[in-house]
């Protein structure tokens, strides 16, 4: 089933015991609600946890105007970027110093490729973050439709117990990831 903003909003208002919606703009206080607390509220579960489905990698591209300190080169963040998880050189998605500011990736490399995330489309979204974010969005809109805060704490309680399953389904799709150069083990031989 393909998700959208009105359905996973709907799904929270049903969890919550409101009326579902029928669209973000239909003038109910459940639909001003939801327009107003929905892409926040995304945009800080995506960028709560490297997703698999919400990471990616690109080559920036880099900016002819030069960092004022620090590093001596600037690169355009892509489109959609939420969270920087890493930066590296060519070919490599980490190992490079870096910082962000503003809207651009500072480094003293010749290029970047960054490892981030970024916000897809509901659509795009599996069935655990969805279950994770409806609970979230429940929780979000309790107050100030319900004015409970009561009920509200309950709602992030579940949200959270969500969060950890999705965490948990999302970290089992790849490969586990050995130490690279833990000191321990190279003293040992």
């Amino acid at each position: 089933m393909t998700l959208s903003v009105l359905d996973l909003c709907s799904r929270a208002l049903l969890r919550l015991g409101a009326q579902p919606i029928a669209s973000l703009t239909d003038g109910t206080a459940e639909a001003e609600v939801a327009a107003g607390l929905y892409a926040g509220a995304r945009d800080a579960l995506l960028s709560a946890h490297p997703w698999s489905f919400a990471t990616g990698q690109a080559t920036l591209p880099r900016l002819a105007a030069q960092p004022t300190a620090d590093f001596a080169r600037a690169f355009q963040l892509p489109p959609g970027f939420l969270r920087a998880l890493s930066a590296g050189g060519p070919g490599q998605g980490r190992g490079l110093p870096y910082r962000l500011l503003e809207d651009r990736l500072h480094a003293d490399a010749e290029q970047v490729t960054l490892t981030y995330i970024f916000r897809p489309e509901e659509s795009a979204f599996p069935g655990f973050f969805a279950a994770a974010l409806v609970a979230r969005l429940a929780a979000e809109f309790c107050v100030p439709l319900t004015e409970s805060t009561a009920r509200a704490q309950m709602l992030f309680g579940q949200a959270e117990q969500e969060l950890r399953a999705a965490r948990r389904a999302d970290s089992q799709q790849a490969t586990v990831r050995a130490l690279d150069g833990f000191p321990l083990i190279q003293v040992r031989g």
